[in-house]
Formats: structure tokens, C-alpha cells, sequence
């Protein structure tokens, strides 16, 4: 298996992952483990642990490739393939969990169900999204079954809103004063990863204007809340153009911008208000209180910046709308 993520042409961040290779199982090793799996019994191989993993739940957690592919082909017709343990994961969920891509792979082409959930309403591509594996879910997105790229969680986040949020996560961590320097080396990478991920499933067509259910925030406003200026540059550059709503869409109320006149300084404030208005942030909108952005500053010296820039802002949009 090889896949080439398309190229961006954005001038933003590029989120581009590598391709990858995925070989075929070792010949020997299958035909040993197709012997071991075959001489089981129906009942051993259907039997299920105190955690109601199968077998093959066992092999896919354990990275065992080979044992893995010969038990889902005696499963396959058994119609166990995609068995749920108690936390509601197939095999396919555990070994996305696992970070197994080459099991992934396996379990798909053999038939699993590629849009099975959890019992938290996570499918394969939501969990390969929220832990940043760019290698598995290039895997589920490279394969070439039918994918549903919004469905939504039990949290009410598409698979983007999870790697988004997965990333916010990873830049207050790396805000903390005391980590070692090791530390900081694993969540920078991590950090890239998820990058790659939410570029790899914009690409695939992944919206981002979709808004979860329970609050109607966008990718746009989860990047606001955290001060999270890289993604939102990106995702005001893939929208330049096109939707004149995306930037003024409301979340409880509020729009992203604010959100933004409210974020303490350390949150690149100043950054990220002048970032929306200069992408056509409108400053007169008001809230369900009545507050425009301008309210919503803080007081002091940071805050008057803010103001400043917002009654700039307003004088524009009031220039631009005559």
C-alpha cells in the first residue's frame, strides 16, 4: 500500500504527512499462524475474556500481525469480524487505539467495519484524529472505502474538531513552566503529528465549517478559545474567498471575534483580533447580551490595545459596508 496525501497551496502552515508504505505480512509467519488459528475450536476462537475481548481484540492490542489476519479470516464468516468489548471496540477500534496501522489495514481489507463506534460514539477515524496517528489514518483514508468524514461523536465533534482540540490540548501543555526537556522534544512531535492529521483530513474533504451539536462551535471558534494562531491562520486561509459567514458564525452568541477581544494576553490576543478583522471579522455584531467584541476586553493596558484595534476595525466595516 502506498499513498501520496495531495500538496497544499496554501501559504499558511503545511501540514503535509509522508507516504507510506505498508508490505504485505511476512509468507511464513502467516502460514504458521493460519495453522495455530485454524486447529482452534468454534468456542476457543469465539470465546470472550471478563473485558469481552475476542481473540483477535487480544492480537490487534498486541501488534500481533500475522495472528491478527489469520483470526479475522476464520472471523470473517463467523460473523465476529467486528465483535464489541466492553468499552464497545472491534478489533479495527483497538488497533487504531494501538497505533497498529498494518493490523488497520488488514482488518479493513478483510472486511471490518471501517464506521463502527465506540461507546463513546468514536469511530476509527475520530480515535486516529484525537491520539495524532498520521500513519493509521492514512491508512483508513487511503484504502478506498466509503468514509463518513462528519459523523459526529457523543460529544457532538466531527473527526477534525477532535484533532483540533487534541492540538489546543498539546500547546497548553507545552505552555507548562516545568517541563524537562525530553518533554518538550515528545509534545512538539506529537504537536506535528496532529498537524498533519487535521491537514491530511482537510484535504480528504473533511468541512470546516461543520459545527459541533452541543455549543455550535466551528474549528474556527476551538481555535479562538485556546489562542491557538497557527490553526486558525490555516483555517482563515482555506476559507479566503469563499464562505463571507464563516468568520461571524455564532457559538452561543459569540462569534469568534468575541471570543478573541476576551482572552487573557498570554492567548496572542492582539494576533489573533487583528487576524480576524483583517479576514472580515465584523466588530459591530453583538452577543445575546447585547455586547459587541469591544466589550468583551479586558481592562487594563492589554485591553485598550484590543479596543483600539476593534474601533479600527469598526470604522472599516462601516467604510466597506457604505
Amino acid at each position: 500500500l502506498q499513498y501520496q496525501p495531495a500538496s497544499s497551496t496554501l501559504s499558511g502552515p503545511q501540514f503535509v504527512p509522508l507516504p507510506i508504505s505498508i508490505p504485505e505480512p511476512a509468507p511464513q509467519e502467516l502460514e504458521d499462524a493460519r495453522r495455530v488459528i485454524g486447529a482452534l475450536p468454534i468456542e476457543k476462537l469465539l470465546l470472550e475474556d471478563e473485558d469481552n475481548d475476542t481473540i483477535l481484540h487480544i492480537y490487534a492490542a498486541k501488534g500481533m500481525r500475522a495472528h491478527a489476519l489469520a483470526a479475522a479470516e476464520r472471523m470473517t464468516p463467523l460473523r465476529r469480524l467486528d465483535a464489541k468489548e466492553h468499552r464497545g471496540k472491534t478489533p479495527l477500534l483497538v488497533a487504531v487505539t494501538a497505533r497498529q496501522a498494518a493490523i488497520v489495514c488488514d482488518l479493513i481489507q478483510a472486511g471490518a467495519d471501517v464506521n463502527a463506534v465506540d461507546n463513546k460514539g468514536q469511530s476509527a477515524l475520530h480515535l486516529a484524529a484525537t491520539y495524532g496517528y498520521t500513519q493509521v489514518l492514512q491508512v483508513i483514508l487511503s484504502l478506498g472505502f466509503p468514509l463518513d468524514l462528519e459523523m459526529k461523536d457523543f460529544e457532538g465533534h466531527t473527526p477534525l474538531h477532535c484533532a483540533v482540540l487534541a492540538h489546543n490540548t498539546l500547546l497548553r501543555e507545552l505552555g507548562c513552566q516545568m517541563l524537562t526537556e525530553e518533554q518538550q522534544k515528545n509534545l512538539q512531535h506529537q504537536s506535528k503529528e496532529l498537524e498533519s492529521c487535521i491537514q491530511l483530513l482537510v484535504q480528504t474533504g473533511a468541512s470546516i465549517y461543520s459545527r459541533d451539536v452541543k455549543s455550535n462551535k466551528t474549528v474556527l471558534h476551538y481555535t479562538v478559545q485556546d489562542g491557538n494562531i497557527s490553526l486558525l491562520r490555516y483555517f482563515l486561509e482555506l476559507n479566503a474567498f469563499k464562505s463571507k459567514d464563516f468568520v461571524n458564525n455564532k457559538a452561543h452568541g459569540n462569534t469568534a471575534l468575541h471570543m478573541a477581544a476576551a482572552l487573557p494576553r498570554d492567548k496572542n490576543q492582539k494576533e489573533i483580533v487583528q487576524l480576524l478583522l483583517d479576514h472580515g471579522a465584523d466588530p459591530s455584531i453583538r452577543n445575546l447580551d447585547n455586547d459587541q467584541p469591544i466589550h468583551m476586553a479586558p481592562s487594563g493596558k492589554a485591553g485598550d490595545q484590543v479596543r483600539h484595534l476593534l474601533r479600527k476595525g469598526k470604522v472599516a466595516s462601516a467604510f466597506v459596508s457604505c
